[in-house]
């Protein structure tokens, strides 16, 4: 079986470095706020082009505090795309403010930003955009669009660790970022994580203490904060793994590359890019009508799937509401996506493999 993300594999490769980092944690014995947090917190603001950095305890965790730390009252209403994981709306609903639904562009499916000015209310006060399955957002058009109506903009970057758009990393393209470092992200910790990315000092001070139970220095609390922290075991693992992002997002663009040059079903609808750096390829999302019977037979042939995301929104119990509102677009997306395996660990024969397989269905 050609595994969808062989987790074992990929961070095999960096288990020496892994092991004397923790060993490091282990003789100092020092597990939270400590100088592995610092660490990587200044690689990773490096690596983006931010000033700040704070590692928080998971992607969800990330959106929830820059949300709260901006203020926005209940009542508010923030922009996000109809098709995003469920994350980033929770994250909305979390604060007491309303998520307003915005569809994808068909082609990029990430947020069509012709679509946003026509939902914006006095109540309007942040678009939040996603950089799905790797790909960063055309940004130009939505902050021509925050400009106009005094919006902040908020990234959602869990799956574009790395991205460019314009010269300029995901995480520095807004006013806030937010990062996920669960496993099977392109920069995956051996556990939960996450964190924040600005270039706002007051921000970044405020999201920092809510996360530390709202705490500026010990025992002193202005805010009614929460527990958030990335541990120090996470911080080191990620710091390692840091140095190698660049060279697995090559690696995943050259395999994405070669499927869309090669893959030739008519009964497959490949991904599309407007830029190749703009793609980090977090995963390779096809479309096609029969999905289940698709598959199906990849499973039969040794071809490992998952489907990002089964179900919109919309049409998820948590948001009942929603539930008779019309969406077409993200219906049709997802109805028909499904994800073939694609990681810098694959070796030139599954991919071939996997190509050969597609085709032949």
């Amino acid at each position: 079986m050609i595994k969808f993300l062989d987790l074992e594999k990929i961070n095999n490769r960096f288990r020496d470095e892994i092991d004397l980092r923790i060993k490091t944690i282990l003789d100092k014995g020092w597990y939270l706020q400590g100088e592995e947090n610092e660490i990587f917190a200044r690689n990773f603001a490096k690596f983006c082009g931010t000033k700040y950095c704070i590692g928080v305890a998971n992607g969800l965790d990330a959106i929830n505090l820059i949300i709260r730390a901006y203020g926005f009252k209940e009542g508010d209403e923030i922009i996000v795309p109809s098709n995003t994981y469920i994350a980033t709306i929770l994250a909305i609903s979390e604060n007491g403010c309303i998520p307003v639904l915005v569809e994808p562009d068909i082609n990029t499916y990430n947020i069509n930003p012709d679509l946003i000015e026509e939902k914006i209310t006095p109540k309007t006060k942040a678009i939040i955009v996603v950089h799905l399955y790797g790909q960063a957002v055309q940004m130009d058009k939505v902050w021509e669009i925050a400009k106009k109506y005094n919006l902040k903009v908020i990234e959602d970057s869990a799956q574009a660790h790395g991205a460019v758009y314009k010269n300029k990393r995901v995480g520095n393209l807004s006013d806030a970022s937010a990062f996920s470092f669960y496993p099977g992200k392109n920069l995956g910790c051996m556990g939960d994580g996450g964190c924040v990315t600005t270039n706002d000092e007051e921000l970044f001070k405020k999201v920092k203490a809510i996360a530390n139970y709202g705490s500026d220095r010990k025992y002193h609390h202005i805010y009614k904060g929460v527990n958030s922290r990335l541990d120090e075991i996470q911080a080191a693992v990620l710091d390692v793994k840091l140095k190698y992002l660049d060279e697995d997002n090559k690696k995943r663009r050259e395999i994405s590359k070669y499927y869309r040059e090669n893959i030739r079903n008519p009964k497959i609808i490949l991904p599309k890019t407007y830029d190749e750096n703009s793609h980090v390829w977090h995963v390779f999302a096809v479309r096609t009508e029969n999905r289940d019977e698709f598959q199906k037979y990849l499973t039969d042939n040794g071809i490992q799937t998952i489907i990002h995301y089964p179900t919109p929104p919309h049409k998820q119990e948590a948001y009942r509401e929603w539930n008779n509102l019309s969406y077409p677009i993200s219906e049709e997306i997802h109805s028909t996506i499904i994800s073939i395996p694609v990681s810098p660990v694959m070796t030139n024969d599954e991919i071939e493999k996997v190509v050969e397989v597609v085709n032949e269905y």
